[in-house]
């Protein structure tokens, strides 16, 4: 297949580049900086979200589009004029990739977007499946129920649209290297009072689920790309401790993370359980479905 990738030089798209390319598919990578990258006989770079770049006269006729670009959430702190490029390059990003179906022909099969549980919104108490269909009222389930609605107008010119509802990704780059600095030095414990759910993924599951989703016809509409058993924060914590050999018992007080930083302090105190039902129902099996096998594939790796 000829697979079109945004956002695919970042921690989960080079993964995903490289599963393809294994799988003898040709990707070509969307890219702001085209020329900071060597092309292959399975990797072409073609430039975009620029003036100068007009990838639609670049791009052959693709099989599908795996859409991942959007700035990080958890790489500084959410000022107003932060959460604007959150949502901004989202949506823009988002945006461009419908501009570019609509000038293609043929269309490609499939359009798979990235999303978040955050479109849930926070509980503490309720489980969500694909069959919630209203969205949280806090910032980040705005932020997503605008990113979704901007993607299914891919469903309107024709193209099957998944969008992967990803939680807490675990890898060796991302969230988890962040959660363990605290294990590190002694002083892991509880983020706030630790009863906040945490749906988490492993990156081999990220991967395969976004290759099952490219190759399944009957997936469409919003997948939770998550594994099948989400913890809350003190259990996950207790689990990282055993993992590296390092106690689980000093708390970190939600006043102190609040003010450290600001709303994005909601990240860590407060969560969402979220379960995979549609993925499971098609037929997906997770490689890393219980979080301690997942986290020692990482860190004793």
């Amino acid at each position: 297949m000829k697979i079109a990738i945004t956002g695919g030089t970042g921690f989960v798209g080079s993964k995903l580049t490289q599963k393809l390319i294994n799988e003898d598919h040709h990707v070509y990578i969307l890219t702001r900086n085209p020329d900071k990258h060597e092309n292959t006989d399975h990797v072409t770079h073609i430039g975009w979200l620029k003036d100068e770049y007009a990838p639609w006269d670049h791009l052959p006729s693709v099989d599908a589009i795996v859409n991942l670009a959007g700035e990080s959430l958890n790489s500084g702190r959410w000022t107003e004029e932060r959460k604007k490029s959150i949502l901004d390059s989202r949506i823009r990003a988002t945006e461009e990739v419908i501009n570019l179906i609509e000038r293609m022909n043929p269309k490609p099969e499939a359009l798979i977007n990235a999303s978040a549980v955050g479109f849930y919104g926070q509980s503490e108490t309720t489980t969500f499946t694909e069959e919630t269909v209203q969205p949280g009222k806090d910032f980040l389930a705005n932020v997503v129920a605008k990113w979704e609605n901007r993607a299914a107008k891919a469903q309107s010119l024709g193209v099957r649209t998944a969008f992967i509802r990803f939680g807490v990704i675990l890898g060796e780059k991302g969230a988890l290297p962040k959660m363990t600095i605290p294990y590190k030095l002694m002083i892991g414990g509880n983020l706030g009072s630790g009863e906040q759910w945490m749906s988490w993924i492993h990156i081999d599951d990220v991967i395969e689920l976004i290759d099952y989703s490219l190759k399944t016809s009957s997936l469409k509409g919003p997948v939770n790309g998550t594994a099948p058993n989400p913890k809350r924060n003190k259990d996950f914590g207790q689990t990282l401790g055993n993992v590296l050999g390092r106690p689980h018992w000093i708390p970190a007080p939600s006043f102190a993370l609040k003010t450290i930083l600001g709303d994005m302090s909601t990240l860590l105190l407060n969560g969402q359980s979220v379960i995979p039902k549609k993925a499971i129902t098609h037929g997906y099996t997770f490689i890393f479905p219980e979080l301690n096998p997942a986290l020692q594939s990482i860190l004793k790796s």
